[in-house]
């Protein structure tokens, strides 16, 4: 039996709402208010997550309240008669009254269940899961994948969708987790708060307060544990080392003043494990079965060309990872487990843009970087842009043999299976040396939203030009909102699309769309019929 089919056994009603049907939830705490959470599991450890409200006026951002002592457990059974772990966290203003555990000590490849309190009243019950030993090798992996959550732009139900599977040993988010938009700003829905481009400290801890009132996203906090990783609008659209192409020095203070805020709030905000100087690119284990390596291509990265310097994409000094990152890497995928599975938040493969209609050429350049509405050969803001670094672990993968690379991918609202392939130009005659899978947005506009025409109608010549233009892509779709789902097996690691019906329903139903497969050893995919 699967792990969780004791508890799935309960009804569809234990899946919406996981916290609210087992058999230990108390009646939820206002002190509470923004949910539980848990990530980065190691095989004996995990991050635990939440944030209290003492008062009433310790509210996200404000810098008041009183410092508190928040209390947890961590356990075998919901009921907490097995508590395996248990301690007490000081909180305050200083961090915006979050608290995050390290809870060591625990079990690989279990289940376990936690809870925080504060006088005399305690969080909903989340669930979490250690990762497998080092020298175990698991049956299988099953992994949420979605990107760019945009609150004014929609509905979380993608989440919620998610959450009711109960199958899910963790949830990779590969960026864009909220947007720094002031109200009206790439969507009208529902406003976001505070009422302003985030700038200040205070700004992003409201922010990421907002986004985690959702009962969709608690839902799936609560449900596995979290690995994550940031674009750029967790800080600005366009961020680079040294800037974004939105901020203003001056009007918005300086560029470092405005990263070091972001960043603060959230490494206070998500249930993140940072490593050495609070990096947060890092690598975990899933046994002998996955290597995870998770990527930061925001804190390192040379300034996005302009589409008047197409022959710079490829000088050493357009780097996207930097050199220490890069290096990183490039030990990560030496790792002895089979699978080396890469969390990118930009496209790897190669995408050329084909001519498109002129009613979707502006949508187009607004989702793919600084281009001209009638396209041009590359989107400068992913991979393509930075050339070099890409040749390098592409020569890497060749050289030394390294198999089962599969990239994992968010940010450029569409969904895309491709083959990496040594020589783009002479595919499908060229090897290949690497897969890739990239989600499309949770909410965030893609092509139809943006050119203001029906779903599937103007974007279906563009998704054939641009595999018939670029032969290693397998699949392409560009209208639709939703996640995926991606299991990993010895014999195979399987990516399944799933679509939303309607990104303003709460509630909306999802459908299956596509599946693609890449056998072990072979670095191609494949269709495939039925979802896992």
């Amino acid at each position: 039996m699967r792990r969780r089919s004791v508890i799935r056994a309960g009804g569809a009603a234990a899946l919406v709402l996981p916290a609210l049907s087992l058999p230990s939830a108390r009646a939820e705490s206002d002190a509470f208010r923004h949910g539980v959470a848990s990530g980065d599991p190691l095989p004996d450890r995990v991050i635990l997550w939440t944030r209290v409200t003492p008062t009433d006026d310790a509210t996200p951002g404000s810098g008041r309240g009183p410092r508190v002592t928040v209390t947890w457990q961590i356990a075998t059974d919901p009921d907490f008669t097995r508590v395996v772990g248990r301690g007490e966290f000081v909180t305050g203003p200083e961090r915006d009254h979050t608290v995050k555990i390290d809870a060591a000590g625990l079990t690989p490849a279990t289940d376990y269940f936690y809870h925080f309190g504060y006088q005399g009243s305690f969080s909903r019950t989340g669930r979490t899961r250690t990762a497998p030993a080092a020298g175990e090798q698991p049956q299988r992996l099953r992994f949420g994948m979605a990107s760019c959550a945009n609150w004014q732009a929609g509905h979380f139900a993608p989440y919620r969708r998610l959450a009711e599977r109960g199958d899910l040993d963790a949830m990779l988010h590969l960026g864009d987790y909220l947007y720094e938009y002031g109200p009206n700003e790439y969507g009208t829905f529902r406003p976001h708060d505070p009422p302003h481009e985030m700038v200040t400290l205070s700004d992003y801890r409201r922010r990421h307060a907002q986004y985690k009132t959702d009962p969709s996203l608690q839902a799936l906090h609560a449900d596995c544990p979290w690995i994550v990783t940031w674009d750029d609008h967790e800080t600005a659209n366009d961020t680079w080392s040294g800037g974004a192409g939105n901020h203003t020095e001056g009007e918005e203070g300086t560029w470092a003043e405005r990263r070091a805020a972001a960043k603060q709030a959230y490494r206070e905000w998500m249930p993140i494990r940072l490593g050495p100087g609070g990096v947060i690119y890092r690598s975990l284990r899933f046994g002998s079965l996955a290597e995870l390596i998770m990527l930061d291509l925001r804190s390192y990265r040379a300034e996005q060309l302009g589409y008047d310097q197409l022959g710079r994409a490829d000088d050493p000094d357009q780097v996207m990872a930097g050199s220490e990152q890069l290096a990183f890497l490039q030990r990560a995928l030496r790792s002895e487990a089979q699978w080396k599975l890469v969390g990118t938040s930009v496209m790897f493969a190669p995408l050329a843009i084909p001519p498109v209609p002129r009613i979707l050429g502006k949508p187009l350049a607004d989702l793919v970087g600084l281009l001209p509405e009638d396209g041009l050969p590359i989107n400068f803001d992913q991979w393509d842009g930075y050339q070099y670094e890409r040749r390098q672990i592409v020569n890497q993968l060749r050289s030394e043999g390294v198999r089962d690379t599969v990239f994992l991918t968010g940010d450029i609202h569409m969904s895309f299976g491709a083959e990496i392939p040594v020589d783009a130009g002479l595919y499908p005659l060229s090897p290949t040396v690497a897969t890739e899978f990239v989600v499309t947005s949770v909410t965030s506009d893609n092509l139809d939203d943006i050119a203001g025409v029906p779903p599937r109608t103007a974007s279906l010549p563009v998704e054939t030009a641009a595999r018939t233009l670029n032969r290693h892509l397998k699949y392409a779709e560009m209208d639709s909102h939703g996640y995926a789902v991606l299991d990993v097996t010895a014999e195979r690691t399987q990516c399944d699309w799933y679509y939303v019906a309607d990104r303003e329903d709460p509630d909306s139903p999802a459908r299956h769309a596509h599946s693609l497969a890449t056998r072990a050893g072979t670095q191609r995919l494949r269709a495939v019929a039925n979802p896992v």
